[in-house]
């Protein structure tokens, strides 16, 4: 089954099983293994491309191999391969030679829900990871919601979700949930060695800095021209206030462009942290109400500003000139220069 997220001549995440970092969600599915108190699912959730997928597939190697009655190594084949009888991957299906179905269908649930019902192929549990399930339709997310209501017998689902507040309250009260993190740049940079100890200093260099702990980031990175844009935004984000009104304008020309391309998905992706990480601070500042409520605002419009775009097909240059425009009147408003701090 080909995964529909995949990146070009990357690894899968069910051939590496082995995510750096997230030692703490690791140390914690470990110990209910060691305790045979495995729960009926567990939610991994957190941002895009920190390595859930990597993590689960590994977690479900460690599930497999702890209850059933084959070598760590045979099993971690079998995972690799997808063939292990007792694990089972749902993602988004094939529709045809040319592409996938933009969703999880609840016929694809269904599928999976009547295979765990028949005869395991093999001693131990069962693992059936959804990713993500982010992609379930409603109808999908309602039938999968029953499955985890009355789960089959040693059995447990790794639920991969990258917008966990979007699921239905339902289903993430029926799971243990598990929060990851965007890695150290440590491990990114051990990870892009690996894929390929080659790689020149300048764009390892660049493809860390810009990649947020995200590594799939960081791989998206080296497909990009060294001259892209994004290091422009990235520096322009490190003070928007600094920056002339000219500066915006000619991101979004260079950004806009292309609604499909993989820089500007990349550029959202920016902005999406910048402002998360904003609201973020000032919650744990805890002092300056006006900062919080202005990056609550400023999350608000960003988001219903892109929505539009997507939904009916507006301008995104215009769009992303009205979301540094945003941005920059809130860090004017809220955000003192270093000059300013005491």
């Amino acid at each position: 089954m080909s995964d529909p997220d995949a990146l070009p001549h990357v690894p899968a995440p069910e051939a590496r099983q082995r995510a750096l970092g997230h030692d703490k969600a690791r140390a914690a599915i470990n110990s209910q293994i060691a305790a045979k108190r495995l729960p009926g699912a567990i939610l991994l959730h957190g941002p895009q491309g920190i390595g859930k997928a990597s993590f689960a597939f590994e977690m479900a190697a460690a599930i497999l191999t702890a209850t059933g009655d084959e070598p760590a190594g045979r099993v971690s084949e079998q995972v690799a391969a997808l063939s292990h009888p007792n694990l089972f991957v749902l993602r988004r299906r094939p529709k045809d030679a040319k592409g996938f179905y933009t969703v999880i269908r609840v016929e694809d649930v269904r599928e999976i829900r009547d295979s765990l019902h028949h005869t395991r192929g093999r001693a131990g549990y069962r693992v059936a990871i959804i990713d993500p399930i982010d992609d379930c339709n409603p109808s999908a997310a309602n039938a999968l919601l029953k499955t985890l209501e009355e789960p089959p017998a040693d059995t447990t689902f790794l639920l991969i979700s990258h917008r966990p507040g979007r699921l239905l309250p339902t289903i993430k009260s029926r799971c243990h949930n598990l929060a990851l993190r965007p890695i150290k740049a440590g491990d990114v940079r051990t990870i892009l060695l690996e894929y390929d100890p080659a790689l020149a200093a300048e764009d390892l260099d660049r493809a860390v800095a810009l990649s947020g702990g995200r590594p799939r980031r960081a791989f998206e990175t080296l497909s990009l021209e060294a001259a892209s844009a994004l290091g422009a935004l990235q520096a322009w984000l490190q003070n928007p206030v600094q920056h002339p009104s000219g500066a915006a304008l000619q991101l979004a020309d260079a950004l806009g462009a292309s609604t499909q391309s993989t820089e500007l998905s990349f550029a959202r992706e920016m902005l999406d942290d910048w402002i998360a990480d904003e609201a973020r601070a000032a919650a744990i500042n805890g002092e300056n109400r006006m900062r919080l409520a202005s990056a609550n605002e400023l999350w608000d419009k960003a988001h219903a500003l892109f929505a539009d775009a997507d939904d009916i097909n507006l301008d995104m240059k215009q769009t992303l000139v009205a979301v540094f425009d945003a941005i920059r009147k809130h860090a004017a408003l809220t955000i003192q220069s270093p000059a300013e701090n005491p």
